[in-house]
């Protein structure tokens, strides 16, 4: 399927579902955009859960976000409980801004839904000429470091810096457990099982079985106790500035607690001699010799600016359950084309 095809579609599903058509397709090009870099955990198959959540009431699809300057260099911006990506874009503008005023800024969202891929906000950036973080922590998934229970929330972390002009930034953007629940859904739909020390099922035993993790098991965090206690900072820090509170605890009330941090480069550094640079080391490592069973070295971004080309050129594909969830959200009854 081609990407403006499904923009087109998911379009219609946020249309039908009582999103403004600039809301809508503002939400349904982001999610695209996640399905072309191949992160398809956080493509169009989020809509399913995005509808489900406007339907309960957990998002107001014509909620505006509104903006508080409380410091200088500061920002706080209330979701008023609109679609995760209004609020977020909302916060990387306003960040963007205040980066340039004050040489470094940072944001914080509250009453904040699911913003997708933090790599889209902090990649943003730093095409602008800033070095960019974000982080945000979620609902209970994960199990700590030693224990079996969920606790921490998958609680991602995202960062940016520029590389030379027209060459995609260097981005990092990962989740603190080994692996995204949006991931573990694809690798369910697709019938596919998992690595081993990814997930327990729910008496605690490890599993490669994705639906052990839906029938009460947890994930594990990534890299043992360096993941774990990457996640406990997350989920303090974004938790509690920006108000959502932790996962774990009670008045947790569901969202994900995000917060953006930007650096102008300029303030610090020449630009020009900074990405110069960048794009040198990138270089160097690209050259560098690949051991065995490699091909070659990549830098963080490559991987998804070629699989963007690729399916720019060749077309996305879409899991036939994920299609199918999507023509019911409209009442459709289409079938893969």
């Amino acid at each position: 399927m081609t990407s403006s095809e499904l923009v087109k579609l998911a379009v219609r599903v946020l249309l039908d579902a009582g999103t403004t058509l600039v809301d809508a397709r503002t939400v349904a090009e982001s999610l695209v955009e996640s399905n072309l870099t191949g992160h398809d955990s956080h493509g169009v198959r989020r809509l399913v859960d995005y509808v489900a959540r406007i339907r309960d009431g957990r998002i107001d699809p014509r909620a505006r976000p509104d903006v508080d300057h409380p410091r200088p260099g500061s920002v706080v911006v209330r979701g008023n409980r609109a679609l995760g990506r209004i609020a977020a874009g909302a916060a990387t503008r306003e960040l963007r801004a205040l980066g340039r005023t004050h040489g470094s800024g940072v944001a914080v969202i509250r009453d904040c839904n699911h913003v997708g891929r933090l790599a889209e906000y902090v990649g943003f950036l730093a095409e602008h000429d800033l070095v960019a973080l974000a982080f945000g922590n979620a609902d209970p998934s994960v199990a700590p470091f030693g224990g079996r229970t969920r606790q921490l929330g998958t609680n991602p972390l995202a960062w940016a810096a520029p590389r030379a002009s027209g060459r995609p930034p260097i981005v990092v953007d990962w989740a603190t457990s080994g692996v995204a629940e949006g991931k573990l859904a694809v690798a369910r739909d697709r019938g596919e099982r998992l690595p081993e020390g990814l997930v327990l099922d729910a008496r605690g035993r490890p599993s490669t079985e994705p639906g052990d993790f839906y029938a009460g098991g947890a994930l594990l965090p990534f890299g043992g106790h360096k993941g774990y206690g990457l996640s406990v900072l997350i989920e303090v820090v974004a938790g509690l500035l920006t108000g959502m509170g932790i996962g774990s605890l009670p008045g947790y009330g569901g969202g994900f607690g995000t917060v953006l941090v930007a650096i102008d480069i300029g303030s610090l550094t020449p630009v020009a001699r900074f990405r110069e640079q960048a794009e040198l080391f990138c270089q160097e490592l690209n050259r560098t010799p690949p051991a065995e069973g490699s091909t070659e070295v990549l830098v963080p971004g490559e991987p998804e600016a070629r699989t963007r080309r690729a399916r720019l050129r060749d077309g996305i594909p879409i899991p036939e359950e994920t299609w199918h969830e999507l023509h019911g959200l409209l009442g459709a009854k289409e079938e893969t084309t």
